[in-house]
């Protein structure tokens, strides 16, 4: 059992074939930010609501990037990891992620996750 099993999911579904059954894992209140750098200052930033995260979902590669929580904790409703992304093994970036979590559900209302290949954690 994981520290963070929402955040476990939530990733494990971003890395499979069909990353947008996320969609049935938020709220109708969802709202999301995340901060997506390539490096060298190249960097994107995706905000909103559910319409959002579609957005995000359609630009992003499927099935190419696989994502490792290294660390994790549960707070109450609240949910924070950090992890790494790799590219066919080869470390890709870092990441941290939020969650806060409907208590009634289990569904996600806040996301924000930032991004950056600028810094490794050592696993």
């Amino acid at each position: 059992m994981t520290a963070t099993p929402f955040l476990q999911a939530w990733f494990e579904i971003m890395d499979s074939d069909t990353p947008e059954r996320v969609l049935d894992r938020i709220t109708d209140d969802f709202e999301m930010a995340i901060q997506f750098s390539k490096g060298g200052g190249q960097s994107a930033e995706f905000v909103g609501d559910r319409a959002g995260l579609v957005a995000y979902l359609e630009q992003r590669e499927k099935s190419v990037l696989v994502h490792a929580i290294t660390r994790g904790a549960r707070v109450d409703d609240t949910e924070l990891v950090l992890g790494s992304t790799t590219r066919d093994g080869l470390f890709e970036a870092s990441f941290n992620a939020s969650a806060l979590l409907d208590p009634a559900t289990d569904r996600c209302r806040r996301l924000l996750i930032g991004r950056t290949p600028q810094i490794e954690f050592p696993g």
